[in-house]
């Protein structure tokens, strides 16, 4: 198939890369162009001048993009993905806003459509096509986008209607970032009672409070400046203020969510935001008292 891809970020990068090995016809746009040239020149892709041209090129262009305000550029600029005739469907697989998918719902072209599909899994699940991917859409939807989704996953679940992988992620997300907190809090009581780190986390990846993101990010834990930055503290603070108003605006308590919200904003004000989020580990470990 014909697919753009928009956003190329440490996630997008392996993505569009995933697409290409599986014979998909690939162009790509980034608002750096110069990451847009290097995986054209890996890869043997097309750049796209802009989001425009990238629509005009493509069946199906799928975005993967940080938040609610560069999504609304990329699609509604004046030279944005709406702006052109071409694509019929666009895929929205960053983490997003329900209201945000809502908008671009109402204000795509006439005869296409809007899939949010975020996904869940960290780089290494993108590199490796094995992420798992929410759709807001129903199984007949997605179908037709099977090669597209397979290319960039190991599973695909649909959740009937537009907004619900959005709703999806950011529940599955607010888990990961309180489990995240938990983890660090764990440790952290661990060590200054003088069991070695390496020893506690041995403990806890083998006991029932085990999840798969522990063994994966595991050396993040254990010696973060080792190792490239996979989710920064800003975005988990993003998604958990963006979790905190979608709870509100449904008249549900998170009140561990906002615990962990609290804590990613300190930890950003006080110069972790560029950190992984396994920073909040040595956060934790000097806030203590």
């Amino acid at each position: 198939m014909r697919v753009g891809f928009a956003g190329l970020g440490r996630m997008g990068a392996p993505m569009a890369r995933n697409l290409v090995r599986a014979g998909h016809e690939v162009s790509v746009w980034n608002r750096s162009a110069g990451k847009a040239e290097a995986l054209a020149g890996e890869t043997g892709c097309h750049v796209a001048a802009t989001p425009k041209a990238l629509t005009e090129a493509a069946e199906v262009v799928v975005t993967m993009l940080a938040d609610d305000p560069s999504s609304e550029a990329v699609h509604l600029g004046s030279d944005g993905l709406f702006a052109a005739t071409g694509a019929r469907t666009f895929v929205e697989m960053g983490t997003m806003s329900p209201a945000h998918i809502e908008a671009l719902v109402a204000a795509a072209p006439a005869g296409t459509q809007v899939i949010d599909a975020p996904v869940s899994g960290a780089t290494q699940a993108a590199e490796e096509a094995q992420l798992l991917i929410m759709a807001g859409c129903t199984e007949e939807q997605a179908e037709p986008l099977a090669p597209i989704l397979d290319a960039m996953g190991k599973a695909t679940i649909c959740l009937g209607r537009p907004g619900a992988g959005a709703v999806m992620k950011l529940a599955v997300n607010s888990l990961i970032h309180g489990i995240n907190q938990t983890l660090a809090e764990a440790l952290t009581l661990a060590e200054v009672s003088g069991i070695d780190r390496a020893s506690a986390f041995d403990v806890i990846e083998a006991s029932a409070a085990a999840a798969p993101m522990l063994s994966y990010r595991r050396p993040l834990y254990l010696d973060e400046a080792a190792h490239d930055v996979t989710f920064t503290v800003a975005l988990a603070r993003k998604d958990m203020e963006v979790t905190s108003k979608l709870a509100e605006s449904l008249g549900t308590a998170m009140p561990q969510g906002r615990v962990t919200l609290d804590r990613l904003l300190e930890a950003e004000a006080r110069g972790y935001g560029a950190r992984d989020m396994a920073s909040i580990l040595e956060f934790t470990r000097k806030d203590r008292t």
